[in-house]
Order: structure tokens, then C-alpha cells, then sequence
């Protein structure tokens, strides 16, 4: 038995009816919500706001950028927070019949991404995907990035197959074992990611976490960057921000000797790729010394199945010993990686400590920093709630 779904198209002005899955309220929802209920809400919402954890500064700021990159949706009863995926333009396509864009290029805002997620959420495709997947039957699920649909087959043959780890799909058309029980994060992810072609890179999230943090000490990071390119005469720079940009030498950017006392919040870790150019990007959110703790975000799907998309990671070093360098083999990296889906290729490096210190021919990893951080983090200290 097998079968076909395709996605309701982004055109649709109205969303269809759904009881399957929705976004949650918010307290500016006027559907689900008295008064009362709503000034509860608005109350949780500012108690769940960065700076009661991180305090006014460029940790909290970072931090409250890094949350607008959640959002907790209620599918078939049940409450999933899902992250932004992972989603790079053409990418997968090296099989595919045509290039694989995504939408924004994988630079679009959280909130535009948000805007063609909650149609997904609430589309007849995406409830006849969420029946499929519970009807307590095992089939296989294809996803086909080049016509953003998806079938299944109950093929016997094709179950053992991924069983036994012989596993069939290609980049662009993902093959993924299920076995009819509840719906799961990664069912969610795989369908939004497969069908709605949206997402940010690894590259376009840190960008957006450094201009929402200059942004709120007043200062426009984009229009510094822009003038920068002004021989090339572009006015919109946020398409060029890629990973090779944080490893060029842009006068606005500045190397960073790699030792944890010289590192601060909104310090980009950059990771090589064979090639010996800078192929991934994430950002520091804090680093406490006393502790012996580096908290970096990034986005990426080389990660476990619940962690693909945008999510945090974690370096460990011994307390206090601020003269270890990022590739010190005894720092932890908490972060491992896997292939995006299970029965692909996986990484050639088990965490991100491993992948940090590698091609040491062309240096490793580095670590860069925007010349204005310092500047925007005197800003936010000084600045209140």
C-alpha cells in the first residue's frame, strides 16, 4: 500500500479549518482569550523574558533573539516547542532535477519564517501527514525536496530495507522509517523542512542574532556592513552574510586569539571545511569562567534528531583556566552530529571539538568578532529593562 500528499500552495489566502495542530495563543489572540486571561498571559510572557535569567546586558540580548527562533505549536493535543530548521539554498540538489532555493535564502527573519510555518501547521496536507503517521501501521515516508511532496509505501521489502540499514533515499529525496504511533519533533521538522522549503542557515542566524543585538543598543549593523561593500554598490548586504564573509577581511571584522579569556558574547565561532575555507558559523552567547562553561548557538541539522534546526551547545573546560585554546583536546564539546536523516551519510566528525580542530593545515577553527560588539556591549550594561 502506498500513497501521495502535496502541499496546500502558499498562495491560499485562508487557511484551512484544522483542529489537528495549531499555534499556541498568544495574549494578543482575542479568539482564545478573556481579559483576564490574557493579562495572565502577558504576565508569564514578561516573567519568561531573557533578562530575568541573563540580566540587561549582551547575554540577555543574545539570548532574547535566540528565543524569537521558538515557537510552541499544539499538534493533536499535545504541545511540541519547534525550532527554526535548518535550511541552506541549494542544498541536496546535486541529484536533484533543478537547484533547491529556500525560501528567503536562507536568510530570512524568524518572524517571515514563522508567517509560512503556522500555514503549514494548520494545512489539510499537513493533517493528512499526521493521520498517516498514526495509523499504527510501519511504511516508509519519501519526501521529494524538488516537488515538495511526499508518499509512503507499507512495501515490505522497503521496510526491511531501512530496518537493516540499507537505506535508499537520495539528498533530495529523503526516506525516513516510521511505525504508526505518536507524532514525534522530528516527524514535525521532517515535513516542514521537506515541504515548506523554509528555514535559516547556519549563517543567516547568526547574522540575524548580531543586528538584533546592535539593534537594541542603537546601532545599525547592517548599514555598517553595507558601507563597507559600497565599492560593489549594494544596498541590502544581508543575502552576502555567509560563512565566508565572517572569515574574509572585512575592516569591520577582527580576529580573536582563540584562548577563553579572550573570548565574549557575540563572538562568531568559525569551523573549516576541507577546502580550508570557513564552511560553518555559530555565535557565543556566554562564557562563564568560574563554572568552566561556553554556551554557543548555531543552526545546523548535522545534530541529533530533537536538536536539528537552531539550538544551543556546550563547551566545557576546568574552572578558571581562562588560557586553554578552543582546540585544547581536553575542553569538552558537548554537541554531537549525526546525519540529518537517519541511514544517510553522517558527519565525519563526532562532535563539534572534533570538527573545531580539524584541517589544522589550513589553521582549524578561529574565532572573529565584529569591531563594534565592544562598543554595543558597553551600551547594553548600561542600559536597563
Amino acid at each position: 500500500m502506498s500513497g501521495l500528499g502535496s502541499m496546500v500552495p502558499f498562495s491560499q489566502t485562508e487557511p484551512p479549518q484544522s483542529f489537528g495542530a495549531f499555534p499556541l495563543p498568544s495574549a494578543r489572540n482575542e479568539v482564545f482569550f478573556k481579559e483576564d486571561d490574557k493579562a495572565a498571559l502577558r504576565n508569564l510572557e514578561t516573567f519568561s523574558r531573557a533578562y530575568h535569567q541573563w540580566g540587561n546586558g549582551i547575554e540577555g540580548a543574545i539570548e532574547e533573539a535566540y528565543r524569537s527562533c521558538f515557537r510552541t505549536y499544539v499538534v493533536q493535543g499535545r504541545f511540541f516547542t519547534l525550532p527554526l530548521p535548518f535550511a541552506e539554498n541549494d542544498e541536496r540538489s546535486e541529484l536533484a532535477p533543478t537547484l533547491l532555493k529556500i525560501q528567503g535564502g536562507g536568510k530570512n527573519s524568524p518572524a517571515a519564517i514563522w508567517q509560512e510555518i503556522d500555514k503549514l501547521i494548520v494545512s489539510d496536507d499537513f493533517n493528512r501527514y499526521l493521520t498517516i503517521l498514526q495509523d499504527r501501521r510501519e511504511k516508509v515516508i519519501i519526501f521529494d525536496l524538488a516537488t515538495r511532496r511526499w508518499t509512503w509505501t507499507e512495501d515490505l521489502y522497503e521496510i526491511a530495507r531501512m530496518k537493516a540499514r540499507s537505506y535508499k533515499g537520495l539528498p533530495h529525496r529523503p526516506y525516513v522509517l516510521v511505525h504508526g504511533e505518536a507524532v514525534t519533533l522530528p516527524d514535525i521538522y521532517n515535513y516542514i523542512y521537506c515541504i515548506g522549503r523554509v528555514g535559516i542557515d547556519c549563517s543567516g542566524f547568526v547574522w540575524y542574532i548580531l543586528t538584533t543585538v546592535a539593534r537594541q543598543a542603537g546601532i545599525n549593523l547592517t548599514e555598517i556592513v553595507r558601507r563597507s561593500f559600497r565599492s560593489l554598490r549594494i544596498t541590502d548586504p544581508t543575502l552576502y552574510i555567509g560563512t565566508s564573509f565572517f572569515d574574509s577581511k572585512n575592516p569591520e571584522i577582527e580576529a580573536v586569539p582563540d584562548r577563553i579569556g579572550n573570548l565574549a558574547p557575540g563572538d562568531i565561532i568559525l569551523f573549516r571545511g576541507t577546502n580550508g575555507q570557513a564552511a560553518h558559523s555559530a555565535i557565543i552567547q556566554s562564557i562563564n569562567i568560574e563554572k568552566g562553561q561556553i554556551r554557543y548557538l548555531q543552526s545546523t541539522d548535522e545534530a541529533p534528531l530533537e536538536e536539528r534546526g537552531i539550538h544551543e551547545s556546550y563547551i566545557y573546560f576546568p574552572p578558571n583556566q581562562k588560557d586553554l585554546s578552543l582546540k585544547d583536546p581536553s575542553l569538552v564539546w558537548t554537541q554531537k552530529r549525526y546525519a540529518p536523516f537517519p541511514g544517510e551519510f553522517s558527519s565525519p566528525f563526532s562532535d563539534d571539538g572534533q570538527r573545531y580542530r580539524a584541517y589544522p593545515e589550513f589553521g582549524g577553527g578561529r574565532v572573529v568578532r565584529f569591531k563594534v560588539f565592544g562598543k554595543v556591549k558597553k551600551i547594553l550594561e548600561k542600559k536597563g529593562p
